[in-house]
């Protein structure tokens, strides 16, 4: 309408927004301030659906990762051996490379959780609990079927997990002398060893 109100973005868009922020121009640089004049709202608008920094960068990791769920599931749902399923979902998990934006907006989400709110936290370990569950399923398909040696699924995937967290933030950060093709070497290498029938 001539003259009405500007529409505001949907709250997609503004997430959408903030993860292109993120992988452009660093966490850094993303505040209320530069995303409304990316988006064309105030930062006054953003806090009023935000409430605060920390709650934009839980909705944007949560919005990243209902993007990353619906191609974990796509991944995992492939008519293939369960180890090459599992080669799949290491791939997805593993950042692409040095300041990866869904990677750095994780620990930044992760390393603010110590003084967060038990909803936030609840939020984050619903995050984590998607992944878990989907990799014991995993696990527990590839034990039943022969593929994998009989482990316990869920101790199993405990420790994979912590095996790609430690190699991820590593790439993440961009350690020197770790990169995505050197963590996935290690990690092929730990699942031959630890879970391949023989």
């Amino acid at each position: 309408m001539a003259g009405g109100r500007r529409q505001a973005p949907p709250r997609e868009d503004v997430l959408a927004a903030a993860m292109a922020m993120i992988a452009e121009r660093g966490l850094e640089q993303l505040t209320m301030a530069a995303l409304g004049r990316e988006v064309g709202m105030s930062s006054g608008h953003l806090l009023y659906y935000f409430r605060t920094r920390d709650e934009l960068l839980l909705r944007t990791l949560e919005w990243s990762e209902s993007r990353l769920g619906a191609e974990r599931a796509r991944l995992l749902a492939a008519p293939a051996p369960a180890r090459a399923r599992l080669d799949s979902y290491v791939s997805l998990y593993v950042p692409d490379g040095h300041r990866d934006p869904h990677w750095t907006l994780w620990m930044e989400v992760w390393n603010r959780s110590r003084n967060a709110a038990d909803d936030a936290r609840d939020r984050q370990a619903a995050i984590e609990g998607a992944w878990h569950r989907d990799l014991v399923a995993l696990l527990a398909e590839g034990v039943s079927r022969g593929e994998f040696r009989p482990v316990d699924p869920d101790r199993f995937a405990t420790r994979l997990r912590a095996l790609l967290d430690g190699f991820s933030v590593n790439v993440a950060v961009g350690l020197r002398g770790s990169d995505r093709a050197a963590a996935l070497g290690h990690v092929r290498e730990f699942l031959t060893e630890t879970l391949l029938a023989s």
